[in-house]
């Protein structure tokens, strides 16, 4: 699908004399199909051998996702090692087979944000068509590289309590990390907002040094060093907060806020939300002056949707297996006024 374009284009040049300006137009076709996901892409590795330990080269590694059947596969080298790098964070089911041994299955193993998951296999001696599931998961200790950080999961972000719908409010359930810090103070005459409010300060850094990013785009305010975007946690499938000892696809900051969206399957899923919050359901100031006051006007409505699945064009197109979306939208309605007595 990338090729034809590109190729159709060159056939042009051709007619234009080679025009430069058609090969740059290409190339930068070419890069934009490329994907921006690095930092929120993860890993499966592990070693395939026999009952004995020995290593079984050439078996053959077939990773399926539950969600859109997508399936990625690869062999294992001499020494019995694979790696299936650039894997969507996800629910995957991991199937081994080699001739002379019976197939191994580990199903249904969760891969989160720039996680590398390792699942090491022992085959065993028998018929190709017989299977045996590995009941075992992964481990829970990160053991392939050294990165330290804290996988929120959508579960924690739609039902824990958030105070305006605000998932940063969450980072404070990683370790050695706090939103208590007084936020910067220039931010509110500059920018303003909520944003200018941002106070997350991790693993003893000033709250400036906080990098954003949201689907592997930099999602950064290269003023302050606050968030650009802020997503509706409907949206959200997950996000991690790391501290320390990153990959080399990370830099600028000591703190890294890698924020992934849901991208859709095959099974449609959605949400229709409305927060209220009304002066009619709040009781009267209690007032020390004789004069009594009276509630002030506040009306705050936070409603939206979020909607995914596969994309279907009835008697035309069906994207099962193939083509996927997800669609959000969040407004936020608030009318307040304050009353102050001097």
């Amino acid at each position: 699908m990338q090729i034809k374009p590109c190729s159709l284009a060159l056939e042009g040049l051709h007619k234009m004399k080679k025009s430069t300006s058609g090969i740059t137009l290409c190339a930068l076709l070419a890069l934009s199909a490329a994907g921006l996901f690095g930092q929120t892409f993860g890993e499966f590795t592990g070693r395939v051998s026999d009952v004995t330990g020995a290593a079984v080269p050439g078996a053959a590694l077939t990773l399926t996702s539950v969600s859109t059947n997508a399936v990625r596969s690869t062999t294992s080298t001499q020494s019995g090692d694979y790696s299936l790098p650039s894997v969507p964070p996800g629910i995957y089911n991991l199937r081994v087979e080699h001739q002379g041994f019976k197939a191994s299955v580990s199903n249904n193993v969760e891969l989160q944000v720039q996680q590398t998951v390792r699942l090491d296999f022992s085959l065993q001696v028998g018929a190709l068509s017989e299977s045996i599931e590995v009941a075992a998961s992964a481990d829970q200790l990160q053991q392939e590289n050294a990165t330290v950080g804290t996988v929120i999961e959508n579960r924690g972000i739609v039902q824990l309590p958030l105070n305006g719908r605000n998932y940063l409010n969450l980072v404070a359930l990683a370790p050695n990390v706090n939103t208590l810090s007084p936020p910067s103070g220039q931010a509110g005459s500059r920018q303003g907002g909520d944003r200018a409010s941002q106070s997350i300060s991790a693993a003893g850094q000033r709250i400036m040094f906080n990098y954003f990013t949201l689907d592997g785009v930099t999602n950064t305010d290269p003023n302050f060093n606050t968030y650009v975007v802020l997503p509706s946690i409907d949206a959200l499938q997950e996000f991690k907060v790391q501290t320390g000892v990153y990959p080399a696809e990370f830099g600028h900051e000591a703190t890294q806020i890698n924020v992934l969206t849901k991208s859709g399957g095959n099974q449609y899923h959605g949400a229709l939300f409305e927060f209220l919050r009304n002066d009619k359901l709040d009781a009267a100031p209690y007032s020390f002056t004789a004069t009594h006051q009276t509630k002030s006007p506040f009306k705050w409505n936070d409603f939206g949707f979020e909607f995914d699945g596969p994309v279907r064009i009835p008697k035309l197109f069906n994207g099962q297996n193939k083509l996927f979306f997800m669609a959000n939208y969040e407004a936020l309605r608030r009318r307040q006024s304050f009353q102050s007595i001097y």
